[in-house]
């Protein structure tokens, strides 16, 4: 068997239903979506909600601004949806997020195990990197790996409600999907996310 078949076989959860599923009913939730695909797959599953920031040009930076907006909004649940690459660029970010008072930030990490805006190279969770391990070594409440359909509504269970921080590392298949391209006006969007969490 090949390694390419080998690892299809291994990610089998589908991300644009699994993102659909965990925005699902979730009106109040404030979602950071990591730069490229990760914003795709938030558009995709709600439009233009004004509740969801994506991010442009940020690679890096997903984790940080969810940790930003969880300090300076305590009382509102806030979700980072990124990929692996994406958090990988700023993987500092989960020490500094695991030592913040952050009880209402939750991660989900859609990791295909491959950089996927530059080309498909794999990534270090294609080998022994263990991001879940990773987030509990740097103080996270919860962190797990979710490899199949069963095990997603336990993990959406704990994104939307346990204490955090929270992180779940989902497994998902690569896929070429059709870009749902979400809003880029820096100012429509920034202006449209501050009303939407009554700070405008």
């Amino acid at each position: 068997m090949s390694l390419d078949r080998d690892r299809a076989e291994r990610l089998s959860l589908r991300r644009r239903p699994l993102v659909a599923r965990l925005l699902e009913g979730a009106d109040e939730l404030a979602v950071i979506a990591g730069l490229g695909a990760p914003a795709w797959d938030c558009a995709a599953a709600t439009g233009e909600r004004a509740l969801t920031f994506p991010l442009w040009g940020a690679m890096g930076g997903a984790a940080m601004m969810g940790l930003g907006l969880a300090l300076a909004q305590p009382r509102r649940r806030v979700l980072t949806v990124t990929g692996d690459g994406e958090l990988l660029m700023g993987l500092g970010a989960l020490v500094t997020i695991g030592a913040a008072p952050a009880a209402n930030l939750a991660i989900a990490v859609l990791d295909n195990e491959r950089y996927g805006e530059t080309g498909g190279q794999p990534t270090a969770t294609a080998g022994v990197l263990d991001l879940a391990a990773l987030a509990r070594a740097a103080g996270f409440r919860e962190a797990l790996t979710v490899r199949d359909q069963a095990e997603v509504e336990r993990a959406r269970s704990l994104l939307l409600s346990a204490p955090g921080p929270v992180l779940v590392d989902f497994k998902v298949r690569a896929e070429d999907l059709p870009i749902v391209m979400p809003e880029k006006d820096g100012a429509t969007l920034r202006d449209r996310f501050r009303r939407a969490l009554g700070v405008a």
